[in-house]
C-alpha cells in the first residue's frame, strides 16, 4: 500500500520554502500546548489516587459568606469550605473525559459515513452530503440541550447518576459533531479516492471495502485529526454551556463547565471558584486549536509536495 502518490516527472517539485517547513519542529507554542494537555491527562487519570481532600463534602467556615485562602489551599474555598484545587483536579477528570467520550463516537461514526460518501460518490454521496447539510443547521447547542433535556431528564425524586449524565451529555454533543467531522472526511476522502494509487488498486480487482481501509483512510486520518482536536476543544465549551442551564454534571460533582456556573449569581462573592476553572478551559480549548492547526499545517505541506 502506498500512502503517499508516487512523484511523476509531471509533478511540481517542492519549494524550498516547503521543504523547510517539513523540516522545522513543532515550535515552542505547540510543545508548551503539548505540555499543559499532558498535565491535564494525567490529573484527569490520577484525580483519584492524589491526596486531594473532599471535592464534593466541605466544611462550612466560621464566618459564613466571606472568601479567603486558608492553610494548605493554594485556590481557596468555596462558600460550603470545599477545596478549589480538589474540585478543579476532579472537574478535570469529568472535562476530558465527556470530550473524550463525544469525539471519540463522533469521529467514529462521522468518520465512517464521511469516508463512504467521498469513496462512493454519486447520488449516494449527494444524499449522504444533503444531510449532513440539514444537520448543521441546527444551531448545536440548541441541539444539544434537547438532546441532554430528552434522554436524561432532571427530577428532584430520581436525577441521574454522574456516569449515566456524563455518558449522555458525550452522546448529545458526540450527536452533534458528526455531521462536522463526517463533512471534513467525504472532503479529504473524495480528494483521496482520484489519486493514482487508489485507480491501480480498483484495475487489480481490490474491494470497496478494502481499498477504503488501507489506500484512502491513512490518508485521511490526519485531517480527521486536525478536527478532532478542535472538536475537543469546542465540547469542552459547549460543556460549560450546558452548565449554565443545569443539564451538565449534576452538582455537586464538578466538572469545569459546573464549577463556573455555580458562582454566576456570586461572580464577585468567590471569585476564585470560577476564575481557576476558566483559566483551565481557556488554555485547554488555545491548546487544543494549536495543535490542531500544527496538525494541519503539517498535513498541507506534505500535500503541497504530493
Amino acid at each position: 500500500m502506498s500512502e503517499v502518490a508516487p512523484m511523476t516527472e509531471a509533478s511540481p517539485e517542492p519549494t524550498q520554502e516547503e521543504e523547510e517547513a517539513t523540516k522545522r519542529g513543532l515550535g515552542i507554542a505547540a510543545w508548551l500546548a503539548i505540555g499543559w494537555l499532558g498535565c491535564m491527562v494525567f490529573l484527569a487519570v490520577s484525580a483519584s489516587f492524589l491526596p486531594l481532600d473532599d471535592p464534593i463534602n466541605g466544611s462550612i467556615r466560621e464566618t459564613p459568606g466571606v472568601s479567603y485562602f486558608t492553610e494548605g489551599h493554594i485556590f481557596g474555598n468555596d462558600l460550603l469550605g470545599r477545596d478549589t484545587l480538589a474540585r478543579v483536579v476532579v472537574g478535570t477528570s469529568t472535562s476530558l473525559s465527556i470530550a473524550a467520550l463525544s469525539i471519540g463516537f463522533g469521529t467514529l461514526i462521522g468518520g465512517f459515513v464521511g469516508l463512504v460518501a467521498g469513496y462512493v460518490g454519486g447520488r449516494i454521496g449527494t444524499a449522504l452530503s444533503a444531510m449532513f447539510d440539514i444537520l448543521l443547521a441546527f444551531p448545536p447547542l440548541l441541539l444539544a440541550l434537547t438532546l441532554v433535556s430528552v434522554l436524561s431528564p432532571v427530577t428532584e425524586t430520581d436525577p441521574p447518576s454522574r456516569i449515566k449524565r456524563m455518558l449522555v451529555v458525550a452522546l448529545a454533543v458526540g450527536l452533534v459533531s458528526i455531521p462536522i467531522l463526517a463533512r471534513i472526511t467525504r472532503a479529504n476522502a473524495l480528494s483521496w479516492s482520484q489519486r493514482e494509487f487508489v485507480m491501480a488498486a480498483k484495475s487489480q480487482g481490490a474491494k470497496p471495502f478494502r481499498i477504503m481501509l488501507r489506500e484512502v483512510l491513512p490518508n485521511v486520518v490526519p485531517a480527521m485529526l486536525s478536527v478532532a482536536l478542535l472538536g475537543l476543544a469546542s465540547v469542552i465549551i459547549v460543556e460549560g454551556g450546558l452548565a449554565l442551564f443545569g443539564l451538565s454534571i449534576n452538582p455537586p460533582d464538578p466538572s469545569w463547565g459546573n464549577m463556573v456556573a455555580s458562582q454566576v449569581d456570586d461572580l464577585g462573592e468567590t471569585p476564585h471558584v470560577w476564575i481557576v476553572p476558566s483559566v483551565f478551559i481557556f488554555l485547554s480549548v488555545m491548546s487544543l486549536n494549536l495543535l490542531g492547526d500544527v496538525v494541519r499545517d503539517k498535513f498541507a505541506v506534505r500535500e503541497a509536495a504530493i
